[in-house]
């Protein structure tokens, strides 16, 4: 028998595992950064030059009028974005060694914001604000140091999401976690999201400088009968449904306990509704969105996920997409519900002024955003 060569060839090591940028954080902050931006100038009408200088606001004096409650908004609301922007960076820089550039980024951004707000007739541009959203990202950015180690390179949280979640699911939790957030602004239908013709109409009305309504223009203005706007509501509803739930269910791996999941994931976005009904109109209309068609439409719904549970998730990718694209039709082809537009009336802006406009924003937003998601190749990989 041969004795072993004494010049056998040497194995590498095996290198550790690379540094991994989190491709979560950065599609948050995209997200989170098109919200600030839609927010800071919204409602977009009204641009006019009035010969100040946009950043002449710097060297004003702080305002003589403000609330606590603007204060603590200002700092809350630039927050996550100091946040994400530390995980974002990484490995490109440790997560201390981020907190200083994503703080002065987000210093950046909300000058720009406030100094775009000085052509807008709705928004007063302020240092007070930049000073508060200054504090905000700094505090943010401080937070994702703080917390990196439970979301970036073999965290619990990480491992957690590498056992639950296929391994393309970055991209999906973030539309996923934006449906509850979507659903705040009050819609047509329960689920109804994605009503682009009020936003249209007010963009064309502002650029032509006359009043236009696209639903009487290229709509039946004409009022539908209760029995179809009953119909309507539950085949919106209904599609919602199934189609955001489908699309949780697409992010699931197979150890994941999926139907629990996905219960609780439909149930944390009806509380957020029902707060969020309580919040900006009053206590005891949390749940008036409950309404018997809306009930028909989450039955039907709820059996349609049951059924399609056991499918093949090819499938279930294609009837999703399917459902909140006929959800989609449906909501812009039938006329506003007189309940809806007298709901609009009572929505409460005031000082949630940038609030509802990131709100709606969402709202029209998120159905096209789960159809990308649904239909882009890269999404469709294997987990």
């Amino acid at each position: 028998m041969p004795a072993p060569s004494d010049h056998a060839p040497v194995l590498p090591a095996t290198p550790a595992s690379a540094p991994v940028a989190s491709s979560f954080a950065r599609v948050s902050l995209l997200v989170y950064t098109l919200l600030i931006v839609y927010a800071s100038w919204y409602p977009f009408s009204g641009w006019r030059d009035i010969g100040i200088k946009p950043f002449d606001y710097l060297g004003a004096r702080l305002p003589y009028y403000w609330t606590g409650f603007d204060v603590w908004t200002n700092v809350a609301g630039y927050a996550p974005l100091g946040l994400l922007l530390v995980l974002s960076l990484y490995p490109l820089l440790r997560p201390w060694w981020a907190v200083w550039p994503a703080a002065l980024a987000g210093v950046l951004l909300s000058a720009c914001m406030e100094a775009v707000q000085t052509y807008l007739p709705t928004r007063v541009p302020s240092n007070l604000d930049l000073l508060t959203n200054s504090i905000g990202v700094t505090l943010g950015a401080l937070l994702g140091a703080a917390c990196s180690r439970y979301f970036l390179q073999e965290s619990r949280f990480l491992l957690l999401r590498r056992r639950w979640f296929s391994s393309e699911a970055s991209r999906g939790l973030v539309v996923a976690g934006l449906w509850p957030l979507a659903l705040i602004y009050p819609q047509n239908h329960l689920f109804g999201l994605g009503h682009l013709v009020p936003p249209v109409s007010a963009f064309f009305s502002d650029l032509l400088d006359t009043p236009i309504d696209l639903a009487t223009t290229w709509l039946n203005s004409a009022q539908l009968s209760a029995e179809q706007y009953w119909l309507a509501d539950v085949i919106v509803t209904a599609c919602g449904l199934t189609g955001a739930a489908l699309l949780m269910l697409l992010l699931l791996g197979r150890q994941a306990p999926r139907r629990r999941l996905v219960t609780l994931y439909l149930l944390g976005c009806i509380a957020a509704k029902s707060l969020a009904c309580a919040l900006f109109f009053a206590p005891q209309n949390a749940f008036v969105w409950i309404s018997p068609s809306a009930v028909g439409g989450i039955m039907l719904g709820t059996m349609m996920i049951a059924g399609l549970t056991w499918a093949p998730p090819k499938a279930q990718r294609r009837v999703a997409a399917l459902a909140l694209i006929l959800a989609l039709v449906v909501t812009n082809a039938v006329p506003a519900n007189p309940y809806y537009l007298s709901t609009l009336e009572t929505w409460v802006q005031g000082k949630f002024l940038n609030f509802d406009g990131a709100a709606q924003f969402l709202s029209v937003l998120w159905p096209f955003l789960a159809i990308w998601f649904l239909l882009h190749p890269v999404h469709r990989r294997p987990g």
